[in-house]
C-alpha cells in the first residue's frame, strides 16, 4: 500500500506542474491587463506602468511563474486587486461559509439517495421501479435556476417559510440555510439515484450474487450483506471526487441568496477584474481535485486490493 502510494502520489506532480503551468499561461498571454482593467479604460500609460511595476508584472515570466509557485506552495496568494485584503483571509472565510452551504445537504442526500436508490433496486422491474425512473428523469430534466427560482417565489415568497436575504456566517445564519440546503438536494436526488441505482443493479448481475441465492441465502441478505457492500467502491468513488467542490461552493445558489461564499467571490471577482482572487481560486480547485482523485485511488486501493496490482 505505502508503495502504491508513492507512486500515485509521484504521478500527481507532474499534472500538477502541467496544471499550474497552463493556468500561468492563460492568465498571462490570453487574460486583460489587471493593471489596465484596475485603472479602467481611461488610464495613461504611465499610470498603468507603474501599477504594473508594483505588482511585479514587469518582471520576467520565470519570475512570475516561480512566485506563482511559492504562493501555491505557502497558500499565500497575496492581496485582492480591488479590495486590498490578503487572499488568505477572505478564501479561509469563504470557504468556510461555502461548506456551511454545501456540506449538510451533501451527506444528507447522499445518505437520503442511496437509501432511496436501495428501495427502487430491491422493487427493480416493478410499477414502483418504473414510476420512480420517471421522477428521475424529470428532475435532471428541470434547470438547476428553475429549482432556485421556483423555489424561492414558492416557498419565499408566497408561503414565507424560508429566509432568502441577510445572511449572517455562524449560528444565526443557519436559518438563511434551510432553503439552499433543500434545493441543493432536490438538485442531487435525480442524478444521484439514479446512479446508484444502476451501480446497484449492475452488481445483482454478478457471479457471486448468484452464487448467493444458489446457496439458498435471502433476497435481504444477498442485498446488504453482498449487493451493498461491493457497490459502496463505486459509490465512494463519486462522493470523495466531489468533495473539492464542497469547498467552492455553489456559484449560482451562493449568488441568489447572496451569500459570501467562495462561489460568490469567484463571480464578484470576475465581474471586477480581481485577476488574484480569479487565479487562486482556479489553482484551489485544480489541486483539491489532483489531490482528492489521489485519496480516491488510495481508499479505492484499501477497499478492493485488485488495484494495488496495477
Amino acid at each position: 500500500m505505502i508503495q502504491y502510494v508513492i507512486r500515485r502520489f509521484l504521478q500527481m506532480i507532474p499534472i500538477l506542474i502541467g496544471v499550474t503551468l497552463l493556468i500561468f499561461l492563460l492568465f498571462t498571454f490570453f487574460g486583460e491587463d489587471p493593471a489596465r482593467v484596475a485603472l479602467g479604460s481611461h488610464a495613461t500609460p504611465e499610470k498603468i506602468a507603474a501599477l504594473r511595476a508594483k505588482w511585479g508584472l514587469e518582471k520576467p515570466l520565470v519570475v512570475q511563474y516561480l512566485q506563482f509557485w511559492r504562493e501555491i506552495l505557502t497558500a499565500d496568494f497575496g492581496r485582492s486587486f480591488v479590495s486590498g485584503e490578503r487572499l488568505s483571509d477572505m478564501f479561509k472565510e469563504g470557504a468556510l461559509v461555502s461548506l456551511s452551504v454545501t456540506l449538510p445537504p451533501f451527506v444528507m442526500g447522499t445518505v437520503l439517495n442511496l437509501c432511496v436508490a436501495m428501495l427502487v433496486a430491491w422493487y427493480r422491474g416493478s410499477f414502483f421501479d418504473r414510476f420512480m425512473s420517471v421522477i428521475f428523469t424529470a428532475c435532471m430534466s428541470v434547470s438547476y435556476l428553475v429549482y432556485i427560482l421556483l423555489l424561492q417565489y414558492v416557498l419565499a415568497y408566497k408561503f414565507d417559510l424560508f429566509e432568502i436575504n441577510g445572511f449572517i456566517p455562524g449560528v444565526k445564519g443557519l436559518a438563511f440555510l434551510f432553503l439552499p440546503w433543500l434545493i441543493l438536494m432536490t438538485v442531487q436526488f435525480g442524478p444521484d439515484v439514479r446512479l446508484y441505482r444502476s451501480i446497484l443493479l449492475e452488481e445483482t448481475k454478478a457471479d457471486y450474487v448468484r452464487t448467493a441465492r444458489a446457496k439458498g441465502l435471502s433476497e435481504k441478505k444477498v442485498m446488504f450483506k453482498h449487493v451493498l457492500k461491493n457497490a459502496m467502491i463505486p459509490v465512494m468513488t463519486y462522493t470523495v471526487v466531489e468533495v473539492p467542490f464542497l469547498v467552492m461552493g455553489s456559484f449560482v445558489l451562493e449568488r441568489y441568496f447572496s451569500i459570501p461564499g467562495i462561489g460568490d467571490l469567484l463571480v464578484s471577482s470576475v465581474n471586477t477584474g480581481d485577476f488574484p482572487v480569479i487565479k487562486g481560486v482556479t489553482v484551489m480547485i485544480a489541486v483539491a481535485y489532483s489531490v482528492f482523485n489521489l485519496i480516491t485511488d488510495v481508499l479505492y486501493a484499501a477497499v478492493d486490493p485488485r488495484v494495488k496490482l496495477s
